[in-house]
């Protein structure tokens, strides 16, 4: 499938919950209501013209208004692959869990919880496994985290 083909099914499909994110990528990149991450996940999964079996990466960012989760996943057996993105309010980041879906997300959810404080309902476990069990200074991803024993960078340089 061209990615022309890909965006017009993906489009097609899943109407008025999707829009594409214009860009010089060779894959195709779709903004996704939060609301309907798990639907659309389950969609590019099961069905049998995507098969988007693998999560590659799940990836939070913070870009000062506003938190994301960005997904990259893929289809091995038919040699595609796509990026959406969810955008959440900076202050109550949270979206559905898709671990139930992609096993492996549970790693990626917990290390965007942890370092950026995106909170994914329905996750089973999210608990720290990169920092101290007893950290308690916050985010560290978060551009608005200021550490204990961290010199911030001088603004503009």
């Amino acid at each position: 499938m061209t990615k022309e083909e890909l965006i017009s099914y993906i489009q097609e499909n899943f109407s008025g919950k999707v829009e594409l994110i214009e860009n010089d990528m060779p894959e195709p990149y779709f903004l996704i209501e939060p609301k309907a991450i798990v639907a659309f996940s389950r969609f590019i999964h099961d069905d049998n013209k995507l098969i988007m079996h693998f999560l590659m990466n799940l990836s939070g960012v913070d870009t000062k208004e506003n938190m994301e989760v960005v997904y990259n996943v893929c289809s091995y057996r038919l040699k595609h692959r796509l990026f959406f993105k969810t955008v959440l309010p900076h202050e109550k980041a949270e979206v559905d869990t898709v671990k139930e879906i992609w096993a492996v997300a549970d790693w990626h959810e917990r290390e965007a919880w942890e370092l950026f404080g995106i909170n994914f309902n329905g996750h089973p476990n999210l608990t720290r496994f990169l920092l101290p069990d007893d950290w308690d200074q916050g985010h560290p991803l978060r551009k608005d985290w200021v550490g204990r024993d961290v010199i911030p960078f001088p603004e503009g340089k």
